[in-house]
């Protein structure tokens, strides 16, 4: 594969599920929001249109060698810990590791608002400059800061940060260039002492934190090809986790615009229902349970919250209800490709699906007895509301799991998700022993069946449609299967799946929908749509089709090993929020499917 430019999305991300940045490669600090991920950007260079090398870029945290020559970067193996090394013309050459510490202490999980730098020389004495420059008010200006003999404080708008360090602070005030002769530790965290010896503390931190991830990572039930893309994706889903409440957003960034210049640039930093439903599936696929454990917990939340009534579709990582959609003008976004959203006016529409993602998020705690706090009947108690809720909105409209803004109609996918919503409390209610609630659920999902088949099968065009009494394609209706609503060699699926290939492919790639909506007619792929199709051939006998075209998605990847939303028909650029967790999940799961099992090797 082709090295992406700078102004590509190939970045690693780095975190520890409280807190996470994006690095670029040329191992420059460009996005990272603090103290939360739907927090005020501390480092904004990503959604900036300055040069980042320039004198006047702000909103980054970089190690800037002279007369570099070359950037080399990659993981350590089975980890979030990013090393780069750059070398100059000369061959000196330094390295930098970046992390966020994470590992047990006194107990409990050890996991700080924080990011440990630590840079080293390797060959050769090479000269450096260090230039951290965070920003406050979305960009707007360069946060202001104090200093000491040890530390710098920068006062960002949502939190003051404190550098504390082992290297000359007036070197990093004053951008002083300077050999780097020794190893130095940065450490950016909250504004607190650092009551230890930053250098030796720092390395054990990395010590800590490598052993931590590479025991998470052992822990995993991996398929036998591709290990390394689904370790990387397995590990950056989790850290799409905001590990203080379970909640999983759907991406790390706001306002990658979905292609060039289209205006679709949303804020991802929250936690859509539907989202999290699907990286769960796909860690429990792997045997990740912490996950879905720590995730139900924030799902409990949400229904008591709720109290029978109404959910939302998404809800901030703290349970936030509203999420206000607003711009933010001081940044230009990215490439230049405004506006700057903060915030996501989806909260306020009605997406019917939200009801079944959360039953069939919980319905696995009845069956798993690996978990710590399996579900009880009370939680049953708990979710019948909800099973109620989808019944009788079934056949009512909405904006769809794609979040149309400017209509609405009655789903298929929402109607389906309503379904398995009824479907999967009967099975929770057997496994109980609550034969009436079994019977009566069961029913509802009966009754539910049989409107889907009458409403959204198209007897003219002899397939499913998008919409009730509709002809619409959506690539949702290969979720069927998936939802367990009908077979893959069911004819009306072969139907089905024959027409969204010829209506919504594009060369390897496949739409969500072909329609115009209201930003005009999409202009990119959607990933997840993507793997959804790889699914479809796998299991309608074509498997060989769907290796090739898995092979091609994984040769689209960044140098990370991720994906972000969407991906461009002729040149396979990369667009759209970034890590995407739909994305991951495609990969993992299509993974799953496609390989070949462990006993073919032993």
């Amino acid at each position: 594969m082709t090295k992406p430019s700078q102004k590509t999305l190939d970045l690693f991300p780095i975190g520890n599920c409280a807190v996470s940045a994006l690095i670029d490669t040329a191992g420059r600090f460009v996005w990272a929001c603090a103290p939360r991920v739907d927090s005020d950007p501390v480092f904004s260079a990503l959604l900036d249109d300055a040069d980042p090398d320039g004198p006047t870029a702000q909103g980054l945290w970089d190690v800037l060698v002279e007369r570099r020559a070359e950037v080399r970067q990659g993981y350590l193996r089975n980890t979030p810990i990013l090393r780069t090394e750059i070398a100059d013309e000369d061959g000196a050459r330094i390295e930098i590791l970046d992390f966020a510490p994470r590992y047990q202490q006194f107990g409990r999980t050890f996991r700080p608002t924080a990011f440990v730098r630590l840079i080293r020389p390797v060959v050769g004495v090479a000269r450096i400059t260090l230039r951290a420059r965070p920003t406050a008010d979305w960009g707007a200006r360069a946060a202001e800061h104090t200093s000491g003999s040890n530390h710098i404080r920068y006062l960002c708008s949502d939190m003051t940060l404190r550098l504390s360090t082992d290297a000359p602070v007036s070197h990093i005030l004053e951008e002083r260039t300077f050999r780097l002769e020794r190893p130095i530790a940065m450490y950016l965290g909250a504004d607190e002492g650092f009551d230890a010896p930053i250098g030796p503390t720092c390395e054990r931190m990395l010590r800590e934190t490598d052993s931590y991830w590479k025991h998470w990572v052992r822990g995993l039930a991996v398929p036998l090809e591709w290990q390394t893309a689904v370790i990387r994706a397995a590990i950056t889903l989790k850290l799409c986790m905001h590990e203080e409440t379970g909640a999983i957003v759907a991406a790390l960034t706001t306002s990658i615009p979905e292609h060039a210049d289209s205006g679709r640039n949303w804020d991802y930093r929250y936690c859509w229902l539907r989202d999290a439903y699907y990286v769960v599936q796909a860690l429990n696929r792997l045997g990740a349970v912490d996950v879905l454990e720590n995730y139900l917990g924030y799902l409990r939340n949400i229904v008591d919250r709720a109290d029978g009534g109404h959910i939302q579709p998404l809800f901030g990582v703290g349970f936030e209800e509203r999420l206000t959609e607003r711009f933010a003008p001081a940044l230009p976004g990215y490439r230049g490709m405004g506006p700057v959203r903060v915030g996501n006016q989806a909260f306020e529409h009605i997406q019917n699906d939200v009801y079944g993602q959360i039953i069939l998020s919980t319905v696995q705690a009845f069956f798993d007895e690996r978990l710590l706090r399996p579900a009880t009947v009370e939680d049953f108690e708990a979710l019948e509301p909800l099973g109620e809720r989808a019944f009788q909105l079934h056949d009512q409209p909405d904006a769809s799991l794609w979040e149309f803004r400017g209509r609405a109609n009655v789903h298929t996918y929402s109607s389906a998700m309503c379904w398995a919503a009824c479907d999967r409390l009967g099975n929770a209610a057997e496994k109980l022993g609550l034969k009436d609630n079994a019977a009566f659920w069961n029913g509802r999902a009966a009754h539910v069946r049989k409107v889907i088949e009458d409403r959204a099968w198209n007897d003219q065009l002899g397939r499913f449609a998008a919409t009730f009494e509709g002809d619409e394609l959506d690539a949702s209706l290969l979720q069927l299967v998936d939802l367990r609503f009908h077979t893959a060699d069911d004819p009306r699926n072969v139907a089905t799946l024959r027409a969204v290939e010829e209506g919504l492919r594009r060369g390897a790639y496949l739409l969500r929908y072909a329609i115009p909506d209201d930003f005009g007619s999409p202009q990119t792929a959607f990933n997840i749509c993507t793997f959804w199709l790889i699914e479809a051939l796998h299991l309608s006998g074509r498997s060989d089709e769907a290796r090739a075209l898995f092979e091609d998605m994984l040769s689209r990847r960044t140098g990370a090993g991720l994906l972000s939303e969407d991906i461009g028909f002729a040149d396979g650029e990369l667009w759209g929020n970034y890590p995407q967790t739909y994305s991951l999940v495609g990969l993992i799961n299509c993974a799953v499917l496609l390989s070949r099992p462990w006993t073919s090797v032993r």
